[in-house]
């Protein structure tokens, strides 16, 4: 049945064509697409994991999750994870979520790489979300290893070799969510599929270097590590959260060598984004930036005002310029947020 389903998804042939041999249609390969792509993707420095905003009612406000995706393409981000944990894709239904990955190739795919999250502890679930998010054109797909539930080693290199088969996959291990390490062995395993982008990896710098040292691609998916990672480990990039605030800066921090002094500059604000769960410090500070709707969906809320003092804090320290948007910081008020269960 998987089989089937990568199959149809790689290749496309007229049954015209097949009926009559000597006339030659043309035929949609999307396995030679995507091949192309994969080395496109290692390439990527600068990613970001993109916020969703949302309306009053909970829909997605696409008007500023545009302009969120504006700001990251004139400040240097060479591609988005749409629909990953920052993005709330745990909070949406699949249709919203082949939506959106598909609105953003749609307005944004000439300009920046768009990797759709398309991971679930159901491989089934995974293989059918995948299969859509590259049918409505995303360059890559984001995949967790099976959360919860969990598997063997050898029941995840069979999930992941079930949607590596469909085109260009950044791996992503982040034990402290999944509750199960991906280690060095499924990661060497399966890197030997030609659709094996690299890993965006969250247990340190040590294991990034041993990667590196193997010839695998690998990201930092923590904002606090990843001017070492990238410097002095070897990594190509990150997948940053902080950049959805100052992708300016992080652009710097990735591209322009080492700059300790920038680092140290940067950590405050990155402390201040994990001191509770991802994303509910980055959709506080979005809101006092005035650049997203003060909307929350539920079970996500609002940091404290003492927390929201300390971000104008912050970004006074750091400068408004360096900030996206165009208005003042401001620190709302408890009745100025929406919270949303039913969305």
């Amino acid at each position: 049945m998987a089989a089937t389903a990568a199959l149809r998804a790689r290749r496309w042939v007229s049954p015209i064509s097949a009926m009559i041999p000597n006339i030659h249609l043309p035929m949609r390969s999307l396995e030679v697409k995507n091949r192309t792509l994969v080395d496109d993707i290692k390439s990527l420095r600068l990613i970001t994991a993109i916020k969703t905003p949302y309306l009053p009612d909970g829909r997605f406000d696409l008007e500023a999750y545009d302009s969120l995706i504006h700001m990251q393409i004139i400040n240097g981000a060479e591609g988005v994870i749409v629909g990953g944990t920052t993005g709330e894709g745990h909070l949406m239904s699949w249709d919203e979520h082949i939506m959106l990955i598909g609105h953003t190739v749609n307005c944004f795919g000439t300009s920046v790489r768009v990797i759709g999250n398309t991971g679930s502890n159901s491989t089934g679930e995974a293989i059918h979300a995948t299969e859509q998010g590259f049918a409505v054109g995303m360059h890559a797909a984001l995949h967790i290893n099976p959360y919860y539930g969990k598997t063997s080693l050898e029941g995840m290199v069979s999930h992941f070799e079930a949607v590596l088969s469909m085109g260009p996959t950044i791996i992503y291990n982040v034990p402290s969510r999944t509750g199960q390490d991906i280690p060095p062995s499924v990661i060497h395993t399966i890197s030997q599929n030609p659709n094996m982008a690299g890993v965006k990896e969250c247990m340190g710098n040590d294991r990034i270097k041993g990667y590196v040292d193997k010839g695998i691609v690998i990201w930092s998916g923590n904002d606090d590590e990843c001017h070492d990672s990238r410097w002095a480990f070897g990594a190509t990039g990150v997948i940053s959260v902080a950049s959805n605030l100052v992708p300016g800066l992080m652009h710097e921090l990735i591209f322009q060598g080492k700059n300790p002094s920038l680092n140290s500059k940067l950590m405050p604000l990155i402390k201040w984004l994990f001191q509770e769960p991802n994303p509910i410090s980055l959709n506080t500070a979005l809101a006092q930036l005035g650049v997203i709707r003060p909307v929350f969906r539920l079970p996500y809320v609002p940091l404290p005002r003492a927390r929201r003092l300390e971000f104008v804090r912050i970004v006074e320290s750091l400068g408004r310029e360096n900030f996206i948007g165009e208005k003042d910081v401001e620190v709302l008020d408890d009745d100025d947020f929406i919270l949303v269960g039913r969305y």
